[in-house]
C-alpha cells in the first residue's frame, strides 16, 4: 500500500516548510533505525548461538547510518534542524531494540519488519510527492526506499511473522512510528 502523497502548500515558502517538515522526518527515522539495531545487537551479540542474527543486524544498521549520514548532509545544505525528538528517539529506539531482542529472535525480526514497512510506505509517498519538485532527493529516497524493503524481506524470512504475539507486537510498533513521524515533522 502507498501512501497518498501530500499537495503542496499553497503561500510564499510552504513548500520550503514542506520540505523541512520531510527531510525532518526522514533524518530522525534514520536515527531511529540505527538505535534500533543498535539495542538489538546489545542484547543479540551476547545470546548464544546469535551470532548470524548480530551479523544481519551489523549490516542492516550500517545500511541505515549510510542514509543518516546522508541525512545530516541534506539538513545541513538546505538549513534544516533536526527534530527536537531526537534524544527521545534514541533511547526510545535503544529501548525498543533492545526490548524486542530480549523478547527472542523473532520478535527482534518482528520489530524490524514492522518499523521498515511503515517507513517504506512514508518513503513511497514522499517519492511520489517530489519526483517532479526534487527529482534527485526523490531518487535517492527510492534507494533509500529499496534498502528498508530488503531490510524487512530479510526479517519476514527469517520468521518475523513467526513472534509470539507478532499481531499485537507489530501493530502497536507501527502505531509508535507513525506518531512519531506526525510529531517529528512539527518538532
Amino acid at each position: 500500500m502507498s501512501a497518498k502523497p501530500i499537495p503542496a502548500r499553497p503561500g510564499m515558502g510552504a513548500q520550503k516548510a514542506r520540505l523541512a517538515e520531510l527531510l525532518r522526518v526522514d533524518q530522525a527515522g534514520e536515527l531511529a533505525a540505527v538505535h534500533i539495531y543498535r539495542g538489538q545487537r546489545a542484547v543479540l551479540e551476547r545470546a548464544p548461538g546469535m551470532g548470524r542474527t548480530a551479523a544481519q543486524l551489523a549490516e542492516m544498521e550500517g545500511h541505515e547510518q549510510v542514509h543518516l549520514s546522508r541525512f545530516d548532509e541534506i539538513l545541513t545544505e538546505r538549513g534544516v534542524r533536526p527534530t527536537l525528538m531526537s534524544p527521545v528517539w534514541r533511547a526510545a529506539a535503544f529501548a525498543l531494540g533492545a526490548g524486542t531482542a530480549l523478547l527472542g529472535e523473532k520478535a527482534a525480526h518482528a520489530c524490524t519488519e514492522a518499523v521498515e514497512t511503515v517507513i517504506e510506505q512514508h518513503y513511497a509517498g514522499q517519492i511520489a510527492e517530489l519526483e517532479t519538485r526534487e527529482p534527485a532527493l526523490a531518487a535517492e529516497l527510492s534507494k533509500f526506499r529499496d534498502d528498508e524493503l530488503h531490510h524487512r524481506d530479510v526479517a519476514i524470512s527469517e520468521g518475523a511473522r513467526e513472534a509470539p504475539g507478532y499481531p499485537l507486537l507489530s501493530a502497536v510498533i507501527r502505531a509508535g512510528c507513525r506518531a512519531a513521524i506526525k510529531i517529528s515533522e512539527k518538532i
